[in-house]
């Protein structure tokens, strides 16, 4: 029997406004999938999106969700998990969104380990708004504010994660469907800042205008410069250049958690320890 997705969307929105053969539909149904293997309640999950594509993902499924301004999706959702530390708390984000204008927010939520899952839709440019260069642009490539070709080095979001202190990092591509929903899961699970990558095709702004013109030739561009992190570690450092490593890239589950942390301190705060007055406060200066 075929997946029934209807009682985790909002209805009312269909169909989305998703370009036809975008990638973003396979994200969310992967995404969808693991939820619903997971047994996470509807209440117990808040969604929250920032501007671009990946933004309206917030508007297609039926959870709590927030559809926050520009590149602040981690800062939006820091404050929501540390309201409510039980919740499962997930942003999605563009590669625009989550690496420039939101890059300090991203550097920063890993930096803390704050227990949210960030799923980065990482289509190599900004779709929504016409093709401009995004962090993630390949060198070469035509975009709207390069016309020559994009000569700014292209930018690792998941090596940025790994070194800014998240302890789950991972990365698939949606020609791997059944591998994403996968990684979601485990990204769920795991007990800290998670940073998922999906690659994503782009055919409209970044596609046809590269010489990729269908969906179906974008996403055989994107199989071509993916391979899986065992057969990534075997090869040499010649032959890794220009490749993206899919799979599990780092996860650490001793890392401190920072919603703990912060409850370590309530407990502090809270309990039977003198609590400093304004006088003692003006003694000691």
């Amino acid at each position: 029997m075929a997946f029934n997705y209807d009682s985790y969307l909002r209805l009312e929105k269909m169909p989305t406004l998703w370009c036809w053969g975008c990638g973003d539909g396979v994200i969310l149904k992967a995404f969808i999938r693991a939820v619903d293997k997971m047994g996470i309640s509807k209440d117990d999950m808040c969604v929250v999106s920032g501007i671009g594509c990946s933004g309206r993902f917030s508007s297609y499924v039926d959870f709590n969700t927030i559809h926050t301004t520009h590149g602040r999706t981690v800062a939006y959702a820091t404050g929501v998990k540390l309201a409510n530390p039980t919740k499962h708390v997930v942003c999605v984000a563009g590669d625009g969104d989550a690496l420039a204008i939101g890059g300090n927010h991203t550097i920063h939520g890993c930096r803390r380990n704050i227990d949210i899952t960030m799923i980065v839709i990482q289509n190599f440019i900004y779709g929504l708004t016409n093709s401009q260069t995004s962090p993630t642009t390949p060198k070469g490539m035509w975009t709207v504010t390069q016309k020559a070709g994009n000569i700014d080095p292209t930018f690792d979001g998941c090596e940025l994660a790994i070194a800014s202190g998240a302890s789950f990092v991972g990365r698939e591509n949606v020609t791997q469907p059944r591998k994403l929903e996968k990684l979601f899961i485990q990204a769920l699970e795991h007990r800290g800042f998670a940073y998922v990558e999906a690659l994503s095709n782009c055919h409209i702004n970044l596609g046809r205008k590269n010489k990729m013109a269908s969906a179906m030739q974008n996403l055989d561009w994107i199989d071509d410069i993916t391979v899986t992190k065992k057969k990534y570690d075997a090869m040499t450092p010649e032959e890794q250049l220009n490749l993206l490593p899919t799979g599990i890239l780092k996860q650490d589950k001793e890392a401190d958690e920072y919603c703990d942390m912060y409850a370590e301190i309530i407990k502090v705060h809270q309990g039977d320890r003198k609590k400093i007055t304004q006088d003692d406060f003006e003694k000691k200066i």
